[in-house]
């Protein structure tokens, strides 16, 4: 049999599954990274902590006074009043980073700035604006027309966290608020899980590199590094082999080598049945075990998902659209998988679109969209054209609303499934509603 009737009897044994059991194909295969490093912290932000955070001491570490202020005993404003106020003697000002030199007595107070230790024998902070200054006898002192009770705006020790509590668990991607943890605690390098490597070929005579000139019947390849860019907003760590040549061996050749050097592979492309598209068949000859190679899904119904020796490699579809949503469906929650995260699938929430959709829809469809909030709650409005071959829409679109097979079209004000893409993520995978029918029973 030539390569192209097997690349034909490969067509007709393809039957579609469904979005979620496709996901959950994927994912029965997911590792979790077991490799750790260490980075700066100043170059931590974006990865997945590799071990739990613990507290090494107490915060605060003292009894301190949360403003600026005086510390007083509190026993000495019990009788204070607007009729009858309480004058205290201020016998020191304590700076943060201080400590008072003297205890004070009966009648004394502190002046203090935020953040400062206790003075020693006082139990309560007195705000400014509660306090007014005075002056007798060249000294100087505070009235007080209000009681206060021990404790009074007083930080205490270990209130915010003890030694040995997990301030971050591991699997939390860095920001801003963990780097803030980390450096209190000393953290300058941190524990992280080593990112997975994911190589990225793509295939097509087509393509022209981005230094290129255009030409007729060339394009040029903005699939490879959109995947990179999609792999590092990931987590992971993308390996660029270049573009694989419209010849088998050759083909076949570069997949077996790449496998060697990467955690998982991806191809974008060479998955349908052309000519030269030839993935099916480099799967058959290396051994792997096709997951699916026919999704309930628009765009990118093509898309093929192998497993050789516990790697998978991800056969996305040559459209950059579909390609993107491949990616974001199947490639992103095994990468945050193996980086620990609690939460690698694409959030989903309730919404409103905004257009309608008159299209049919014989598989779930996926249609780049912009989120937006509005009183009335949260909406989606479809961006540019859908067709998988767009490439323009990809950059102004921050969700993907998920329409279900079997209809003849959506209309504006419908309710539907929005995917986020910038969320971090939801620790259930998106079930698709779609129920599997012929794909001529509604054209």
């Amino acid at each position: 049999m030539d390569m192209e009737r097997k690349v034909a009897a490969m067509f007709e044994e393809r039957q579609p599954i469904l979005v979620s059991e496709a996901v959950k194909r994927v994912m029965e295969f997911s590792i979790r990274g077991n490799k750790k490093e260490h980075v700066l912290i100043g170059e931590a932000q974006g990865r997945y902590l590799a071990e739990d955070i613990k507290a090494d001491h107490n915060i605060p570490p003292f009894d301190r006074s949360p403003l600026d202020g005086f510390a007083v005993k509190s026993s000495d404003t019990k009788d204070a009043s607007s009729t009858n106020p309480v004058l205290l003697e201020v016998i020191e000002t304590v700076g943060a980073g201080g400590v008072a030199k003297e205890m004070a007595a009966p009648g004394q107070a502190v002046r203090v700035m935020t953040g400062t230790i206790m003075p020693e024998g006082c139990d309560a902070i007195v705000m400014f604006e509660l306090a007014k200054d005075k002056e007798l006898d060249g000294k100087a002192y505070i009235e007080i027309k209000r009681p206060f009770a021990p404790g009074d705006f007083v930080s205490f020790e270990g209130e915010e966290t003890k030694k040995g509590d997990v301030l971050v668990q591991v699997g939390t991607r860095i920001h801003a608020g963990v780097i803030a943890v980390l450096a209190t605690f000393g953290y300058k390098y941190v524990p992280v899980v080593k990112r997975p490597v994911i190589g990225v070929y793509a295939t097509g005579t087509e393509l022209l590199e981005l230094d290129e000139a255009l030409v007729p019947g060339k394009i040029r390849n903005s699939n490879a590094y959109m995947i990179q860019g999609q792999i590092e907003q990931a987590g992971g760590e993308g390996k660029y082999f270049g573009q694989l040549v419209d010849d088998f061996d050759q083909c076949y050749e570069a997949v077996r080598s790449a496998l060697g050097e990467v955690d998982a592979l991806i191809t974008t492309g060479g998955v349908s049945v052309g000519d030269f598209d030839y993935l099916p068949q480099i799967y058959q000859k290396l051994g792997a075990n096709v997951l699916f190679n026919k999704v309930a899904q628009r765009p990118g119904s093509v898309t093929t998902v192998a497993e050789k020796d516990g790697k998978l490699l991800f056969g996305l579809s040559g459209n950059p659209s579909a390609s993107y949503v491949g990616f974001e469906l199947y490639v992103r929650p095994w990468v945050k998988t193996y980086l620990g995260s609690p939460t690698p699938y694409l959030e989903a929430v309730k919404g409103t679109l905004t257009k309608d959709f008159p299209k049919p829809n014989p598989f779930t469809r996926f249609i780049r969209s912009k989120m937006n909030f509005t009183v009335e709650g949260i909406t989606a409005e479809p961006i540019g054209m859908d067709k998988s071959q767009v490439v323009t829409s990809l950059a102004h679109s921050d969700a993907l609303v998920a329409l279900p097979g079997g209809s003849r079209g959506y209309q504006a004000g419908d309710k539907v499934d929005i995917l986020l893409l910038d969320r971090e993520g939801s620790e259930i995978a998106f079930e698709d509603p779609t129920k599997l029918r012929n794909e001529k029973e509604i054209e």
